[in-house]
């Protein structure tokens, strides 16, 4: 029996209330219940649907969001639905039978070049991972078996997850137009066939649960906060667009230095490296109105 921890996440929606697990709850699929009826397969949901003020269970990936009638605000009962939550899932308590699984849903890959020559992105139609995940090396992949499945081309030098895309990186072993389609169509019989991506705890261990997430975002200083939440803004669509991404790592307040981690196609490529550091370094020095700021890019 493994313990279970659930953080409560609000929404745009006062009415809808998320209960984030520190693991796993469905091999990436999502449900959405109505009534107790609706919910004869999942008997998490029906357990719910058990208190009266609950409308709508939703049910995903690693959490379970539930829509609420109007005679009770969230502030009253927020922290008895998550300890019914946790322990129901601590007892290793169904959260979904084999009869509620969707038919398999057609999958498509396609794949999209990066700046990075040495990095290709495979772009799917659904969502993979909830965050974003690097791994550098079959040892550092063992929390997610697609990655480990990935490194067993001997081509493969590193893999990078967000959200509905995989970056890959190649050793300069080979070229491109001769891996592309295998690559390819392995990712999309992989998802196809509901196989597991990232192990349930992978989240907790690799400290990328929401509530990790916003831990580390508040033990930082102001300074740090608006380096970050301008990193997030202004830089980091961009380099998603591109298939990498960038991690703010350090602020040293008394050499006014900044430093970044470049990840997927942004690592390792000089270019890249270059024109982002310098972009970076401009942008920093303009918003925050100080010209001491220099950016040290570290490549992942």
């Amino acid at each position: 029996m493994a313990q279970t921890k659930i953080s409560i996440i609000p929404t745009s929606n006062e009415t809808i209330l998320k209960f984030e697990a520190d693991r796993f709850l469905t091999n990436h699929n999502s449900f959405e219940f109505n009534n107790i009826d609706e919910a004869k397969h999942s008997p998490l949901a029906q357990q719910l649907f058990y208190l009266p003020f609950v409308k709508k269970v939703y049910i995903a990936t690693n959490f379970i969001a539930i829509e609420r009638y109007s005679i009770v605000e969230w502030a009253d009962v927020q922290d008895e639905v998550a300890s019914q939550i946790e322990e129901y899932l601590s007892n290793d308590g169904i959260i979904v039978t084999d009869e509620a699984i969707k038919p398999k849903a057609a999958v498509t890959i396609y794949a999209e070049s990066t700046p990075n020559p040495g990095v290709l992105k495979f772009v799917c139609n659904k969502v993979l991972v909830p965050s974003i995940f690097e791994f550098t090396s079959i040892e550092d992949a063992k929390p997610s078996p697609l990655a480990t499945a990935l490194f067993q081309f001997p081509f493969v030098k590193n893999v990078f997850m967000e959200k509905n895309f995989i970056s890959i990186t190649k050793f300069d072993i080979i070229e491109w137009e001769d891996i592309t389609i295998q690559l390819r169509e392995f990712l999309k019989s992989y998802v196809e066939d509901g196989k597991t991506i990232l192990n349930d705890n992978a989240p907790k261990q690799l400290n990328k649960t929401e509530e990790a997430v916003e831990q580390k975002f508040e033990a930082l200083d102001d300074i740090s906060k608006n380096i970050v939440n301008i990193l997030e803004e202004y830089i980091k669509p961009a380099v998603e667009s591109d298939g990498g991404n960038i991690e703010f790592k350090s602020y040293d307040a008394n050499t006014k230095k900044v430093e970044v981690l470049l990840q997927g196609a942004c690592s390792g490529c000089p270019s890249s490296t270059f024109t982002l550091k310098n972009g970076i370094e401009s942008m920093l020095k303009e918003m925050l109105n100080d010209n001491s700021i220099t950016v040290n890019a570290i490549n992942g």
